[in-house]
């Protein structure tokens, strides 16, 4: 089953609450410990990317920046 990639955020993050308060955690059939800390937060980033990519695309935008105006004439 594939799950989106909020839903692998929200997995993430429920992964680094479980380390940071020192408990182990097992994502994908992989264990999650302390010393995987950074390597947890390494893939909720890569993951916030692309749940703002899976959002954007589903309204139609490109880019997740501001809107930017040529005043030039």
């Amino acid at each position: 089953m594939t799950q989106s990639a909020q839903a692998m955020v929200d997995l993430y993050l429920a992964a680094e609450k479980d380390v940071l308060a020192g408990k182990s955690t097992t994502i994908n059939g992989r264990t999650f410990a302390t010393e995987n800390l950074q390597e947890i937060r390494d893939g909720r980033q890569e993951w916030e990317r692309r749940a703002l990519q899976e959002r954007l695309r589903a309204t139609g935008r490109k880019s997740g920046g501001p809107a930017l105006a040529n005043f030039s004439s």
